[in-house]
């Protein structure tokens, strides 16, 4: 199945989407919002999926054709947002780079932070920030939107509670995450909005992609209108989304609706090109002793797409420009 949401209010009005991305429908009395239907999921569920198969059918009656410029980010606001650093490659890299070694316990726990909840842009929204300065950087990830999650779930069982899949851009400022890191409370200022692709997958319509701990595809990127990286995403991590709710789960329950990031994609071969700017630069910092690749600029576009093993895009484009605030 796959959902969205029209850009309306606060938090949208929840669509079923085709398979193809072409038709659209209002879930109307099932669910109005995305986050009504998680928070009632196994109730709410059954009937999204039977319009969802009325849809690809052409016999939904009320369905038109989808503007993918109407969108809002599927989930506008959510209870919880974790992002981790689960692509060893990634971490690798940007130590090196910092003449840092690799932290002894790294294989023991997955890294992970909290980031912004309380509001997601839509995919093709601009990136405003109030300076190029700040070292304007795009973060390609998967994330999971799981259901209520207990305490102390294990991880071999944590991923029976993800519910949807969704394309994100985490934005990061790498002029100031150095400060924030080094007064070790984490990333805050160096962590604004982040940016949701168009369209939420269920875990089964994913097919073989999704193995029940990664979910596999090639993740594309482009910078300035250049491919940047061409990702395998379902190899090289040795955490799954499960590691990942259950290491935060020790301590705490989650809300439906909680987002969950693996972080960076990165694959082990270099060859492939990079998830985030930072990644090339450093790995041009290990080769030449400095980065070349500059960050993005106002003006420079960015683009993610997910793509399965046939070339058809899973969850739609993240295609952003960046932006001065006060524009």
């Amino acid at each position: 199945m796959k959902l969205a949401s029209r850009r309306s209010g606060r938090d949208g009005v929840l669509l079923v989407v085709s398979r193809d991305l072409r038709r659209a429908v209002e879930a109307g009395d099932l669910a109005p919002t995305l986050q009504c239907a998680l928070d009632d999921w196994e109730k709410v569920q059954p009937g999204l999926e039977a319009l969802y198969q009325a849809l690809n059918a052409g016999q939904a009656a009320e369905a038109f054709d989808l503007d993918m410029s109407t969108l809002a980010a599927p989930l506008p606001r959510s209870y919880q947002y974790l992002d981790g650093a689960c692509y060893l490659s990634h971490i690798r890299r940007n130590r090196q780079a910092r003449g840092e070694g690799l932290p002894d316990d790294l294989l023991q726990a997955p890294l992970v932070y909290q980031g912004i909840s309380h509001g997601f842009r839509a995919w093709n929204d601009p990136i405003q920030l109030p300076s190029e300065a700040m070292g304007i950087d795009f973060e390609a990830e998967i994330a999971a939107i799981t259901g209520d999650v207990p305490l102390g779930v294990e991880a071999d069982q944590a991923t029976r509670h993800v519910h949807l899949f969704v394309l994100l851009n985490d934005v990061s400022l790498r002029a100031l995450i150095p400060a924030e890191l080094k007064r070790t409370f984490g990333f805050l200022t160096s962590k604004p909005a982040s940016t949701l692709g168009p369209i939420a997958v269920t875990p089964d319509e994913l097919g073989e992609l999704w193995d029940g701990r990664l979910v596999s595809g090639k993740m594309k990127c482009w910078v300035r209108g250049t491919l940047f990286g061409d990702i395998e995403t379902g190899i090289d991590t040795p955490f799954h989304y499960g590691h990942m709710i259950a290491h935060v789960a020790q301590t705490r329950a989650f809300e439906p609706g909680t987002l969950v990031g693996l972080g960076t994609v990165s694959n082990e071969d270099d060859r492939v090109g990079c998830g985030c700017i930072g990644e090339q630069r450093a790995l041009e910092t290990i080769r030449d002793g400095q980065p070349s690749t500059p960050l993005l600029k106002f003006g420079d576009r960015i683009r993610i797409e997910h793509f399965d093993r046939q070339g058809h895009s899973v969850f739609g484009p993240i295609d952003q420009q960046v932006a001065p605030s006060n524009a």
